[in-house]
């Protein structure tokens, strides 16, 4: 969340971020509902000192009328103060709800506008294959060479589950151990994390736990919910806590499931494992000083770049436009794969993103630093990507590998894990 006093100091500036962004919400109301607040407030700690004193001085009464007097002046300011407790509770709760509802700022940079506005940034390495045949989509490779059985995942658990099998649990396995390899390398901590997190945490990182917006699973008689990332988990993992600044910046990478209800997804754009209930991720998170978080998005999205371009995927990168923006970034870069089968002649799909969230979600979830020798503490910037979503990296890798004998090469990368270079051909 943006800290108060700069909402109140720069109304105009935060009502027109809302409005860039197409977030629905009265910044006029929340300054009058704050200032009340205040008010209320010194207030209320005015009568309770006033109702401490008097307390203090029934004691030391010359006879019972000033006793009872005071007695009677001590019920009526409790009464006043009480009364006052409850009005500041109630403008309280209306002013946090509006002030959760705040997006984060947007970084300058940033394209405005909707998602027709997103700026292309660059393309990866790999040039999109001008094909001889007509390719098949991944849904159709999965089918022919059994590697995805979407109809026994509908009857096990309703439309949007699947099972893999065969080679298709091998590329799984392969690219998590291929991301997390090179993770590694860039000096991340793996890191496999709970599958369900408090909606305190949820709230935190900018997720509706509960709700008709939501796109969360929650448990029935609980707190707990599953988590649509392990940015929830790992953006938790230091709720409350008080860093190091010397620690700074600690990188982690994050291997979970995701469960999304994705409502209302709909069409051949979705179609497959483009949009599913479930599917499992390697994601990164950072946490950095404000001064780091800009370059670290940079770092974030050259892993990315890395990792499809060794995969040898081609792909672009979209600098996001400030309408398309989740409540929590400040900026978001989108890596989207060719995806030879999506559409009439191939589309690109989103299977990457990376954003850097500033100080907002530290916010919520009281995530600061101090620096040894310094008086006081700052919070945190948090910054999230996504290495490898397996689900989409799969439609990718299937579609743009296909021949024209109907075989699929496997990357070279992920080779040694697989343990053969083509699904079906030869190696059938």
């Amino acid at each position: 969340m943006l800290d108060k006093r700069f909402v109140l100091q720069s109304a105009e500036t935060v009502q027109a971020n809302c409005d860039a962004r197409g977030v629905k919400v009265d910044v006029a109301r929340f300054c009058e509902l704050e200032n009340l607040r205040r008010t209320l407030l010194a207030d209320v700690e005015s009568l309770n000192r006033q109702a401490n004193e008097i307390s203090k001085s029934i004691g030391q009464s010359r006879d019972d009328a000033q006793r009872e007097q005071r007695k009677r002046q001590g019920r009526e300011i409790r009464e006043r103060r009480d009364s006052l407790k409850e009005e500041l509770e109630q403008i309280t709760a209306e002013a946090n709800a509006i002030h959760r509802r705040i997006p984060n700022l947007s970084h300058p940079d940033a394209p405005q506008g909707s998602a027709a506005d997103n700026r292309l940034v660059r393309h990866g390495a790999t040039d999109v294959v001008d094909r001889s045949f007509s390719p098949l989509d991944h849904v159709e490779l999965a089918e022919k060479h059994r590697l995805i059985d979407f109809e026994g995942g509908a009857r096990v658990a309703g439309h949007g589950y699947y099972f893999l099998q065969n080679e298709a649990v091998l590329l799984e396995i392969a690219l998590q151990r291929y991301a997390l390899d090179n993770l590694i390398s860039a000096g991340f901590t793996p890191i496999v994390t709970p599958d369900v997190a408090r909606s305190e945490i949820l709230k935190g990182i900018g997720y509706i736990p509960r709700g008709p917006e939501t796109q969360i699973y929650s448990i029935e008689n609980s707190d707990l919910n599953l988590v649509a990332t392990a940015e929830i988990t790992l953006g938790g993992l230091y709720a409350g806590q008080t860093l190091d600044t010397e620690r700074l910046p600690i990188k982690l990478c994050g291997i979970s499931h995701c469960f999304r209800t994705e409502a209302g997804a709909a069409g051949r754009a979705a179609r497959g494992l483009y949009r599913v209930h479930q599917f499992t991720k390697v994601e990164m998170f950072t946490f950095t000083q404000a001064e780091q978080s800009d370059a670290m998005l940079d770092h974030l999205c050259e892993l990315q770049c890395q990792l499809f371009d060794g995969l040898g995927i081609p792909f672009r990168v979209i600098d996001t436009a400030t309408g398309d923006l989740g409540g929590s970034a400040y900026r978001k870069f989108d890596l989207e794969a060719w995806m030879p089968g999506r559409g009439e002649s191939g589309e690109y799909g989103e299977v990457t993103s990376a954003s850097n969230c500033t100080d907002y979600q530290a916010r919520r979830l009281d995530i600061r630093c101090k620096s040894r020798g310094q008086k006081g503490t700052h919070f945190v910037h948090t910054l999230n990507g996504t290495a490898v979503a397996i689900s989409r990296a799969l439609i990718a890798i299937l579609e743009n590998y296909q021949q024209a004998d109907g075989s699929i090469l496997i990357p070279a990368a992920l080779r040694p894990w697989v343990g053969k270079e083509r699904i079906g051909g030869t190696e059938g």
